[in-house]
């Protein structure tokens, strides 16, 4: 099948051992590529019994079929495995130029094996792979690594996609960075690299990607290049970055501030995107075959914090180490995000654990006693500076927070607090504000993941007519159920073409785009039905892994209302829109698991076998 480079590269640390595997074109037909792809790979290949850290536990490197192409902000990849942080499913996608590199270089993805004896750098160059000695790297901070590795190999336009000191030492939230600060950022897949001894994945490829009707295909693409050129939204993200809506997001409620118990966070315009642009940002950079351009670059010469030019933060990160911690110096908030870049951690997971942890100490839970001496007061950047380097090196208080909300919560007896779910802490967009929310994060197959749902926009203004998802009030509950099932369907078709959720031409369009690179005949009804088959998969082997109807809950603090603020005291009636969603999905309201008859409509005979055993 054209759009498709037709193998994947397979390495097994342990042995040394690396060759080529076909790429089952099969599973690519009825997965697509991207998370899809690799969620029907690791459920063969993944046994259950094993921790996550184990050697033996695969780590994924999977592309799209239109990664590389000529096809606008289709240039990311995603890293996929069992998460060491949650224990279940976990797909973390990355912008930058990875993904695009690994295709150039002839593969649609890479399955990696087992632990070398010695910290190693994959290099794959062209159709040929090797492992390199990195015991020099070990040690070095992300930005070191990939300049090191670029100038030992000759070649500034190498990729490199690497590890810091967090995931050396197998911290539970670190994750891979490559493109200088790009990141595949949630569910510890760089302790996963860590605990394979893997420092970095190097690739750099000449080839190309075989198109089917490549004067079709270049057609599309123009016509997608001109709706974005012309589209508002794709000209604020390039203007004001990804923080171009924090202060509508504040106006609404949907921004967390002093970890989820406050309606209103004052400082919000010195964080936003605006005064980024007036103030601190020197410059854009963008992702391969990006017309957006919404990454940002920020230098500050004078104040408490300095620095020279580094990869500025996003909303995410701004809403992490700034208002859910009360600090909103932009200088402060900037320089926090580049620490977490450098040691490779999560700034999200990192920066919600030490508002959880601050939180706690605040309400007298715990004291100096435990953290070492630390006074953790709301607004003190010194503090968090102290502690993401304690966290990377799994240090004093630090290596307690290293693990996580939950553990943190677990080890203080208040585990029920800890605003994550399955695990994941919850990404920055409120449930009480935004009540469709409350049922993207409870069931997500990683856990409080936005990125499987960004139904955060269509609350807002932004609806999919065309994918039968209108407009709804956001603080309505009722009829939310289909609607967010519908909306998870389409992003697990565009996360296994692996497109940028930036993208916002036409939904055809990327039917189309598909189409025309592989010579499929898809329908978004077809695409969809794909969409639920992924979705369904990724629920039965959480299933498998011992999830339960019970794990799709919100934590406590998340069901407490707001006295002040957009939320307007709201909170959402999640039992409601849960029994509306399980009734949409055909999943058992019990068990929580997809019925014998939904997964064998959607050809998932294997998956109907594993959840409800042998029968008719």
């Amino acid at each position: 099948m054209d759009g498709y480079m037709g193998k994947l590269l397979a390495v097994d640390l342990s042995s040394g051992e690396i060759q080529d595997e076909l790429l089952n074109m099969e599973y690519a037909h009825q997965f697509i590529g991207g998370s899809g792809l690799a969620a029907r790979y690791l459920y063969d290949l993944l046994d259950p019994g094993l921790e996550p850290l184990h050697p033996a536990n695969p780590l994924l490197f999977v592309t799209g079929p239109l990664t590389g192409t000529r096809a606008p902000l289709y240039g990311r990849h995603v890293v996929c495995a069992r998460s060491p942080l949650t224990g279940i499913w976990n797909e973390s996608h990355a912008g930058g130029f990875v993904g695009a590199e690994l295709r150039f270089a002839g593969y649609d993805g890479i399955i990696i094996r087992g632990r070398s004896p010695k910290p190693v750098c994959l290099w794959v160059q062209d159709g040929k792979a090797e492992l390199r000695d990195a015991g020099h790297l070990w040690g070095k901070d992300t930005f070191e690594t990939q300049a090191i590795v670029k100038e030992e190999l000759g070649d500034p336009r190498v990729r490199v996609a690497c590890i810091g000191p967090a995931g050396e030492n197998q911290v539970l939230l670190a994750n891979i960075i490559h493109d200088h600060a790009r990141a595949a950022g949630r569910g510890g897949m760089g302790a996963v690299m860590g605990s394979k001894n893997l420092k970095a994945v190097a690739v750099r490829g000449h080839g190309r990607i075989p198109v089917a009707d490549e004067e079709r295909f270049k057609e599309l693409a123009r016509q997608v290049i001109e709706i974005l050129k012309d589209d508002f939204m794709s000209d604020m993200l390039h203007e004001t970055g990804t923080a171009c809506a924090m202060e509508q997001l504040s106006y609404l409620g949907s921004l967390p501030s002093r970890y989820y118990t406050q309606g209103v966070f004052e400082g919000v315009e010195t964080l936003s995107g605006g005064f980024m642009a007036d103030t601190i940002l020197t410059g854009t950079s963008a992702c391969y075959g990006c017309v957006v351009g919404c990454g940002r670059k920020v230098t500050v010469s004078e104040g408490r914090y300095t620095f020279p030019e580094i990869d500025g933060p996003e909303y995410e990160t701004i809403c992490g180490l700034g208002t859910t911690l009360l600090i909103d110096d932009l200088a402060a908030v900037s320089w926090l995000g580049h620490l977490c870049d450098g040691y490779g951690m999560d700034t999200m997971s990192a920066g919600s654990t030490i508002g959880f942890a601050h939180y706690l100490f605040q309400e007298g839970i715990i004291g100096p006693q435990d953290t070492g001496g630390l006074t953790l007061q709301w607004g003190d950047p010194d503090t968090v500076v102290e502690l993401l380097g304690q966290m990377a090196h799994k240090k004093g208080f630090g290596a307690l927070l290293s693990e996580g909300s939950r553990r943190l919560g677990q080890r203080f007896g208040v585990e029920e607090l800890a605003v994550q779910v399955k695990g994941l802490e919850v990404a920055y967009h409120d449930p009480r504000a935004l009540s469709a929310m409350a049922l993207v994060y409870s069931t997500s197959p990683i856990g409080a993941s936005h990125n499987h749902s960004d139904m955060y926009w269509v609350e807002v203004g932004r609806s999919l007519e065309e994918m039968g998802i209108p407009f709804t009030d956001r603080l309505e509950d009722a009829g939310k159920g289909p609607l967010v099932a519908r909306h998870q369907d389409w992003r697990s078709v565009t996360n296994a073409l692996i497109v940028c959720a930036f993208n916002n031409a036409p939904a055809q369009y990327h039917a189309d785009l598909l189409n025309a690179a592989t010579g499929r005949q898809e329908t978004l009804d077809s695409l969809l039905h794909i969409g639920e088959r992924i979705w369904n998969l990724k629920r039965a082997f959480n299933h498998r892994l011992g999830l339960t109807r019970a794990d799709d809950k919100l934590p406590q603090l998340l069901l407490q209302p707001l006295s002040e603020g957009g939320t307007q005291g709201h909170v959402p009636d999640l039992e409601l829109m849960l029994r509306e969603y399980y009734e949409a999905r055909d999943w058992d309201p019990d068990t929580g698991k997809p019925s014998r008859e939904k997964l064998l409509s959607l050809g998932l005979e294997e998956m109907a076998g594993d959840l409800w055993g042998l029968g008719q």
